[in-house]
């Protein structure tokens, strides 16, 4: 009967083999593993001579972030060209600094001083028989002694009012054209979408960000704000504006609106200055501004027929109102509620009193002031005859008026 014994001299040995055969595996693949990590740093020392070439890509690049080398680069150029920087380049030469400065009397000094007291922009829209037309707001120059407009270039020249109006915001000054190399083409605003693109370029915060340029969107068409020209609290007035999300700041009044084709479609004009409002910003559209700044050349002034009414649209009573206390039959289904009537004005002589809903004007249907402000200043002119169509009491009426002139 045999039997194992496990301490004979034979297992002893065999057992010593494999105590001393693991280590080495396990060292090998250590030294292998720190050969590796310290090739990089024995190439960089020059101590190793070491070269690998890498094919080329079909690119042709090289990948310097793993210390990898080509034989060959290429340029890649980024091109940043697109449409907005074109309509960009092409508008910008025409927008322009316009520097209201104006007089102050000196008690020590005969002559008195001049100072510039307000910083705005312009729109160069007309250079004809060596004379060049800018238009501006009416606020960025009011009250000024002398104007200066400054060029893209930051030429300085003496420009003079031609006429302004503080209804529509709008001024107009020459001045000599014959440093004056671009001129801004007129587009249409009223044919203008929501939600399309809008460029607003002008000189925020004064001339040192001259040229600046925001974008944005159309917001909104045909908005109504409401004006108080003499600061009794009273609304004189309720501008048609286009409104927009591009940044309007201080000193981009005056500047340009415009479309994605390089065209004028609004005179940058005001801004909802409040901590809790932002990306409000207010143009007038250039429909309403050419025909303004047609007669301002013209005539230096805006003659307007004048009814002498002080109304708001029924959208903006309740419609219990319109029942209740205006006795509005329900065919009626919008117009202008007249809330107050001047003394010895067309209205007044033609007979009509607060509380009348004018609701057509020539036969054709008005809702609100706009429809009202655009007829009258679209087809009438003062002296011309007005049909009105009116509800008092409930019952429809007409009566002629004979339109005044405000200026």
């Amino acid at each position: 009967m045999g039997y194992y014994d496990d301490h004979s001299p034979a297992a002893q040995q065999k057992n010593s083999r494999r105590r001393w055969v693991m280590p080495t595996i396990v060292g090998v693949i250590l030294g292998a593993v720190l050969i590796l990590l310290a090739l990089p740093a024995l190439v960089q020392t020059e101590l190793l001579p070491y070269e690998i070439t890498i094919p080329e890509d079909d690119s042709g690049l090289v990948d310097d972030d793993q210390g990898l080398t080509g034989d060959t680069t290429k340029n890649v150029k980024l091109d940043v060209t697109s449409q907005i920087t074109d309509v960009v380049d092409k508008v910008t030469p025409s927008v322009v600094g316009v520097v209201n400065i104006q007089s102050q009397q000196n008690f020590w000094e005969q002559n008195g001083s001049s100072q510039q007291s307000n910083v705005g922009s312009g729109v160069i829209y007309k250079n004809e028989d060596g004379t060049a037309h800018v238009v501006t707001n009416n606020h960025v120059i009011e009250g000024a002694s002398e104007i200066e407009v400054v060029l893209a270039d930051e030429t300085r020249i003496k420009a003079q009012l031609v006429g302004s109006d503080v209804f529509t915001d709008l001024a107009v000054l020459k001045m000599p054209g014959d440093q004056v190399k671009h001129t801004i083409e007129l587009g249409n605003s009223e044919n203008l979408k929501i939600g399309e693109p809008a460029i607003a370029i002008g000189n925020p915060l004064g001339l040192r960000f001259s040229g600046s340029v925001t974008q944005g969107i159309i917001s909104g068409k045909q908005r109504a704000i409401p004006q108080d020209f003499n600061g009794d609290g009273l609304e004189d007035w309720q501008a048609e504006v286009i409104q927009t999300d591009a940044a309007i700041n201080p000193g981009n009044s005056g500047g340009a609106l415009i479309n994605i084709e390089g065209q004028l479609i609004g005179i940058n004009s005001m801004k909802i200055a409040q901590s809790a409002v932002e990306g409000i910003g207010f143009a007038i559209p250039i429909d309403t501004a050419k025909p303004i700044i047609d007669e301002l050349e013209q005539y230096g002034q805006v003659n307007r027929p004048y009814i002498g009414i002080e109304a708001y649209g029924l959208n903006e009573v309740p419609s219990s109102e319109w029942e209740g206390t205006l006795n509005l039959p329900e065919e009626v289904e919008g117009g202008l509620y007249i809330r107050s009537i001047k003394q010895m004005s067309p209205a007044a002589k033609a007979g009509l009193q607060p509380l009348d809903v004018i609701t057509s004007l020539d036969g054709n249907q008005v809702k609100d002031i706009i429809d009202l402000r655009k007829y009258l200043y679209n087809e009438k002119d003062a002296g011309d005859e007005l049909e009105i169509t009116y509800y008092r009491d409930g019952k429809k009426n007409t009566t002629t008026v004979t339109l005044g002139s405000q200026e």
